[in-house]
This record gives structure tokens, C-alpha cells and sequence, in this order.
């Protein structure tokens, strides 16, 4: 049996946006407007979370909760 993926700090937010579209919606309702922006393509969870001040840890548990 397969295992899933899971979404972690590293993973790219261009990744998240395409693979999982609940998780993209998390992260717009979390304040993470990276859904919209270019630079998400190639910027990680990680660094979207910090530049939006908030916690990359919190939004990685939020994400899994989300395509679980």
C-alpha cells in the first residue's frame, strides 16, 4: 500500500496549488494570497508563511489536516 504524500515546509507552493486545491484554499483563507502570485511557482511553504508572518510549522499541520 502506497503511502501519501504529505505537504512540508519545503514542499513549493506552486506544488500545493496544483496537487491539492483544498490545501490552496486553506492557505488563501489563512492569509497566504501566494495562490494568486507568480513567485509561488517557485517559493517554498516555508518561505510564503514567513513572509506573511505567520508560523510555517502551524500552516504544514493545517495543510495535512486538509488532504488527509
Amino acid at each position: 500500500m502506497a503511502t501519501k504524500e504529505k505537504i512540508t515546509e519545503k514542499t513549493l507552493l506552486g506544488d500545493i496549488i496544483s496537487k491539492y486545491p483544498k490545501a490552496a484554499e486553506k492557505l488563501f483563507q489563512m492569509g497566504l494570497m501566494c495562490v494568486m502570485c507568480g513567485m509561488a511557482q517557485n517559493e517554498t511553504l516555508e518561505q510564503g508563511a514567513i513572509a506573511h508572518g505567520l508560523d510555517p510549522k502551524k500552516v504544514v499541520k493545517e495543510l495535512n489536516k486538509v488532504i488527509k
